[in-house]
């Protein structure tokens, strides 16, 4: 794998209808069957609380597309999704250093409609469900046990979808708010697809020593028809809590594989009142930038190498 030495931030390529989230750049394109093709670049931005933040993580996108290729390849033949390649020699009309800046971050996708709602499975209880659960026992409306502890498992993983906000923060809401956004039949099949891929996704990443905490994933609809197509990233540490196995102790926040590290050090600054959770995002120092990048290839170590 080329090491990545500067943070790739943006991206100016010679497709249409250019799109730009937190993290991904995305743009239209023709595939070589004549249909409608999308371009997903995922950059090395960082977002945390909704803001992307003033400087990258060299080489962080390079990662996360690997760790989803792989994903996308080992649910290959049980789920639909939308990616064909991940090739860059395949992107006609790009000059020889859009190639070498994009090598390794793009993935070439069918385009696809996309479901409007944020689909998270949680097989423990953190972040904001922790939080929720500590007010109403519940998260998202589902009724956990009593006297659960931070960072306990969720015997029985749980379907807790969001909305999904183009800017600004997404909202966690119940399964049945979700139904009303996408449809009850669309959002059943949804639910069903996401738990069993997270299920069988954790499964695998225990057995190489990671702890999937929970997951965020998308989907869309391709044409006509009204089958599921997973989308965008898998079970990647941008979109998942991962954390050690043989560190994993209830009753308090864990060590990580994933940009929670990033989050923790940004908690320290809005609790000293240098920053607000809202834009402009501070910048992160190189230590930060250096130990986060290391969990990320730790993670792809253990999961594919």
């Amino acid at each position: 794998m080329t090491e990545v030495t500067e943070a790739v931030m943006k991206t100016d390529l010679p497709f249409a209808n250019k799109r730009q989230g937190k993290v991904r750049d995305l743009y239209d394109i023709t595939l070589p069957d004549g249909g409608d093709g999308l371009l997903i670049i995922a950059t090395d931005r960082v977002s945390v609380f909704d803001v992307v933040l003033a400087n990258g993580i060299p080489g962080k996108g390079v990662m996360l597309t690997k760790i989803s290729e792989f994903w996308f390849n080992f649910f290959e033949g049980h789920y639909r999704h939308h990616l064909i390649s991940t090739d860059v020699s395949q992107i006609p009309g790009l000059t020889e250093p859009q190639r070498q800046m994009l090598d390794g971050r793009v993935m070439i996708c069918r385009k696809s409609k996309v479901v409007p709602v944020e689909c998270i499975v949680r097989g423990f209880l953190t972040g904001s469900g922790y939080k929720d659960y500590l007010v109403s026992g519940k998260v998202c409306g589902i009724k956990l046990p009593a006297g659960m502890v931070n960072s306990d498992r969720i015997e029985d993983p749980i379907f807790t979808p969001s909305t999904k906000a183009d800017e600004g923060h997404d909202e966690n809401i119940s399964y049945e708010e979700s139904c009303q956004i996408a449809g009850e039949d669309l959002m059943s099949r949804i639910r069903d697809i996401a738990m069993s891929i997270y299920i069988e996704g954790r499964e695998y990443a225990a057995s190489r020593g990671i702890i999937i905490a929970d997951t965020k994933f998308e989907f869309g609809l391709e044409g006509d028809s009204l089958e599921p197509v997973l989308i965008d990233e898998v079970l990647t540490p941008d979109s998942s809590r991962f954390w050690p196995a043989d560190e994993w102790q209830p009753g308090q926040e864990q060590n990580s594989y994933d940009k929670q590290y990033v989050r923790n050090y940004t908690e320290t600054l809005v609790e000293q009142g240098l920053w607000d959770k809202q834009y402009p995002g501070p910048a992160l120092p190189q230590e930060v930038v250096d130990n986060t990048l290391l969990r990320y290839q730790q993670a792809y170590r253990l999961l594919i190498a």
